[in-house]
């Protein structure tokens, strides 16, 4: 058995190397591409959510959302509303009698089974609108995380988020928030998101042998990283070095691109979560461990095919029954035939829940519990370092450098003051063991930043600048201001809003280091610009409302 299942590791590693060299030198050519010859798949995909994922806000009209809403922001004398022009639709925030501030509404992500949620374009930067449609209520309410707290039009969209919701984006590395013009190569998830650059492929007319990936052929597990990508997440996820989350293909083991971590699940630890879980889910269920592992998110998906409302019942059924039979279930035929729908296995053992997450939104859960309120079986967890690795690739032993431990302890830390500990023990560590990375040295600045050690955070931060980070810039143009080294502060944090031109705290730092040299006349003008960028922000609007008197 161990000679079978290594030689089966050897043959996946070898398909696995042959998609890796094809996509080296493939492109990518878009889904109309595939139309010509796989007409009949492409317009049931089209038809699915994942095909209509992304799309032009204008394409939704009035006669499926309601065409106006109006909402006070909790705690804040701040408006929102939203409402449908001539020009489309809008979202604007507003103080009665101070400011009122429109955005036009660029693109909706998601199908609307749950709901949508759009996007606005400032320049060439994408961020979330504070309102959503949900559709269980069929109403606009707020956005997530907008619930209590006003972040107005300031939340980016960043690539790691957009990504599972488009085609292909166009991200610029460093410069949170931008993309291209335009910023989606394809709108909507496409045949490439699954299948990889589709040039070679087309270019010999299907002829060419590993031209183009073919989930259906690849190991479950290799193939499940495809769902992986988008389907499982995690307490947080960590690049290997030199990627980025655009590079992952298919066909390629989604840990050499991204590590996917989570916090040990404790025996203690009964509550499900129910966004983004699904592969973590399904290994949990007794479906995937009887079946030795032969069950795959394929064995019950087709991607290309979106049953209608009322065939998901005998739909999902049926893949039920490719395993067991009419007598598995214990309920009475006469119980099952008056369940509404009847005989709806899905509905009985992957009952849709709420998302904390995400108001008034419900996900299926993939764990396939026999009953309602079953314990969660105890887990093989992969642990390394504290975490647990859900993503390691079959017979492979999951290794991660200090740096990326030091990455991921730090965004646990917020979570965990375990982690903010190993965090901190292991940034102690580095700061000896390899004090020339510059990941490091911009640990160590906001360390010392933090602590009001300025001229420390200074030493630090400069160290830190091949990482060519907006954030460096802009904690070393606020330490250096705090020093009364103003030029010098004036000259990073210029470089830090030409990456970040929508970070309201490097714009007030930055006024206020001409304040401190008494150009006055400058500072006026970036007020100006400020509160025409940031209307929502009193106290910069009141401040320049005396210096205009």
């Amino acid at each position: 058995m161990a000679a079978l299942t290594m030689r089966l590791l050897i043959s996946f590693a070898a398909v696995a190397s042959l998609i890796n060299a094809q996509a080296a030198h493939n492109a990518y050519v878009g889904s109309k591409a595939c139309y010509g010859c796989h007409s009949a798949i492409y317009q049931s995909f089209m038809q699915t959510n994942m095909g209509r994922s992304l799309t032009p806000a204008s394409d939704w009209k009035t006669d499926r959302l309601p065409p106006e809403a109006t909402l006070a922001q909790p705690g804040s004398s701040h408006v929102f509303a939203v409402s449908h022009t001539d020009s489309g639709w809008v979202e604007s925030e507003s103080e009665p009698g101070v400011f009122s501030v429109d955005h036009q509404l660029s693109y909706a992500v998601g199908s609307g089974t749950n709901g949508l949620t759009f996007l606005i374009r400032r320049g060439n930067y994408l961020f979330q609108a504070p309102l959503s449609y949900y559709s269980r209520t069929n109403k606009w309410e707020f956005s997530p995380g907008y619930e209590h707290v006003d972040l107005g039009f300031s939340r980016v969209v960043a690539e790691e988020c957009i990504n599972c919701h488009t085609g292909r984006a166009l991200p610029v590395q460093n410069r949170p928030g931008a993309y291209a013009d335009p910023p989606f190569a394809e709108l909507a998830i496409g045949c490439e998101n699954c299948h990889g650059p589709g040039d070679a492929h087309v270019k010999s007319l299907g002829k060419q042998a590993g031209a183009i990936v073919n989930p259906a052929k690849l190991a479950p597990r290799l193939a499940e990283n495809i769902c992986m990508n988008c389907h499982q997440g995690g307490d947080t996820r960590v690049l290997q070095p030199g990627k980025n989350f655009i590079d992952f293909r298919p066909g390629q083991w989604l840990f050499d691109t991204a590590v996917i971590l989570k916090m040990p699940l404790q025996t203690s630890d009964q509550k499900e979560a129910d966004l983004l879980e699904h592969y973590s889910a399904m290994q949990a269920s007794r479906c995937f461990r009887e079946s030795g592992g032969k069950l795959g998110c394929l064995t019950c998906h087709d991607p290309h095919v979106q049953p209608r409302h009322e065939e998901v019942a005998g739909y999902y059924r049926t893949k039920c029954l490719t395993c067991h039979n009419v007598q598995s279930c214990s309920l009475p035929i006469k119980v099952r035939a008056a369940l509404n729908p009847p005989d709806d296995c899905a509905g009985c053992h992957m009952q849709k829940r709420s998302v904390q997450q995400i108001s008034h939104s419900a996900l299926t859960n993939h764990r396939i519990p026999a009953r309602e309120g079953e314990a969660i079986p105890p887990v093989s967890q992969n642990e390394i370092d504290g975490l647990v690795v859900v993503n390691t690739p079959p017979g492979r032993v999951a290794k991660l450098s200090k740096v990326m431990l030091l990455r991921a302890y730090g965004e646990l830390s917020l979570k965990s003051a375990d982690y903010q500990r190993r965090y901190l023990d292991l940034l102690d560590e580095l700061s000896k063991t390899q004090p020339q990375d510059a990941f490091v040295q911009a640990s160590l600045g906001h360390k010392a930043f933090a602590e009001d050690k300025s001229e420390e955070a200074v030493a630090h931060l400069k160290f830190a600048l091949p990482l060519d980070n907006a954030g460096v810039y802009s904690e070393l143009g606020q330490a250096l201001g705090k020093l009364g080294r103003s030029d010098e502060s004036i000259e990073y944090l210029k470089k830090g809003i030409e990456m970040d031109p929508y970070d309201a705290v490097m714009q007030k730092t930055l006024i206020l280091q001409y304040i401190n040299l008494k150009s006055y006349v400058e500072a006026r003008v970036l007020m100006e610009q400020y509160v025409a960028t940031f209307p929502e922000d009193s106290f910069m609007r009141d401040l320049l409302g005396r210096v205009s008197r």
